[in-house]
């Protein structure tokens, strides 16, 4: 609930001219739809057309959101992830086509030997659970999780059906990429040399001590008992299957400990590599890198056969697009989410991106050279297509086409 001095927030940054409408609907996000802290940044053909932010950096202290700060980015950290293995795969580093196993031995055992590595990276592997809790020491540690991983057996027969892998896609993509790194590094520390570090960006996969806590945002969360006050919010048959233990949704988040999901901001999970969850970063640098990559990906060194993988159509499993972690229809390949009946984004069937829990979402859309990130602090109980992010995102795709319609052609004789 705002207060009066709170209806109407101080929005700071830019916008290009045609992109007007952006920075209203950004605006009444505060005043009507419960924003209370927020970023967002749009590229349009190589130009950034919208580069905005407003309300609180902490909801205790009330300190506000500045230029600097750097928010918990939850799932949206899986779109920085895939772009890792983008770029490796471009290095020739690995085939999507081969095995795990065959990069990383130790995976092959329990059935999973011939899991390939496009398998893994839409979500079909059926390794979405840890038979095990998992704490910041453990995850703190790349050969225990490289064990612990390899030991898990499929909770489906891979190939056959997908299913969100809400948090185990990342690790499974961190030890491979340490096993095809020349250099050996974790996923957190290759997207900082080879694609933060080129972009001049700030996103961190596993926070560095060094950053001052005045740049991170607090994320405000729920408990989630509060999920069942909110089932229109949520596919209402992935909460009812939560409810059992041993269901498949279940199993996907039940390994660490905290009843909150905004606990992975916190100090002692906030600095150790989680890829599908915890990145940490500033909305333009989403942006900045789905920039990069609807344009081809060429700053990144993005092969054409690379980018090709990234805008085909995503074959689905065998048995169909429902999925079994979400129960509804989904696409997903590349480690990125892809538009689904479930999921609506992007101009056409080759967008790209990944969402994050409770209201931010970062995307490419090729067809349009259009890039788009909303980082928010205050979570909703919407897993994607928040009310917030989504009129923003609306009003992006209207201020283009208002543009484009009023553009005179290159070929037409002005008067």
């Amino acid at each position: 609930m705002f207060t009066q001095s709170e209806s109407r927030p101080t929005i700071l940054g830019s916008v290009a001219p045609g992109f007007e409408p952006v920075r209203a609907e950004f605006e009444t996000n505060f005043v009507s739809r419960g924003e209370r802290g927020a970023a967002c940044t749009v590229y349009h053909q190589g130009q950034k057309v919208v580069d905005l932010w407003g309300g609180r950096r902490c909801h205790h202290s009330g300190a506000r959101w500045t230029e600097q700060t750097l928010s918990l980015a939850f799932s949206v950290t899986k779109g920085m992830a895939a772009a890792v293995m983008a770029v490796a795969h471009s290095r020739g580093l690995f085939d999507l086509d081969a095995p795990v196993a065959a990069y990383w031995p130790e995976f092959g055992c329990g059935d999973k030997q011939n899991i390939t590595v496009r398998q893994l990276l839409a979500h079909q592997a059926g390794l979405v659970a840890i038979d095990q809790k998992l704490n910041p020491r453990i995850l703190a540690d790349h050969d225990q999780m490289a064990a612990i991983t390899a030991s898990q057996k499929p909770l489906w027969q891979p190939g056959t059906r997908h299913g969100y892998h809400t948090l185990t896609l990342g690790w499974y993509q961190n030890e491979l990429i340490r096993r095809v790194d020349p250099a050996g590094r974790t996923l957190g520390e290759f997207f900082q040399d080879e694609i933060a570090a080129p972009l001049g960006i700030e996103f961190y996969i596993g926070l560095p001590d060094w950053i001052d806590s005045e740049h991170i945002s607090s994320t405000q969360g729920f408990r989630k008992l509060a999920i069942l006050a909110n089932l229109n919010q949520l596919p209402w048959k992935m909460v009812m299957a939560g409810i059992w233990p041993r269901s498949v949704v279940s199993k996907s988040i039940k390994f660490l400990k905290f009843d909150d999901p905004a606990a992975l901001g916190r100090p002692e999970y906030r600095e150790v590599e989680i890829p599908s969850a915890n990145g940490f970063g500033q909305a333009r640098a989403v942006a900045k890198v789905y920039d990069v990559l609807a344009r081809g990906g060429r700053r990144l060194g993005i092969t054409p056969g690379t980018m090709q993988e990234l805008v085909a159509p995503p074959v689905p499993p065998s048995r169909g697009s429902r999925d079994a972690v979400l129960k509804i229809d989904t696409h997903y390949s590349f480690g990125f989410s892809r538009p689904s009946a479930g999921f609506r984004f992007g101009a056409d069937d080759q967008a790209f991106g990944c969402p994050g829990a409770g209201g931010s979402f970062g995307m490419a859309d090729p067809s349009k050279q259009l890039a788009f990130a909303y980082l928010t602090n205050t979570m909703s109980f919407r897993i994607f297509d928040d009310p917030r992010e989504r009129a923003v995102r609306q009003a992006v795709y209207q201020c283009i086409g208002a543009i484009q319609t009023h553009r005179v052609p290159s070929d037409a004789k002005v008067a």
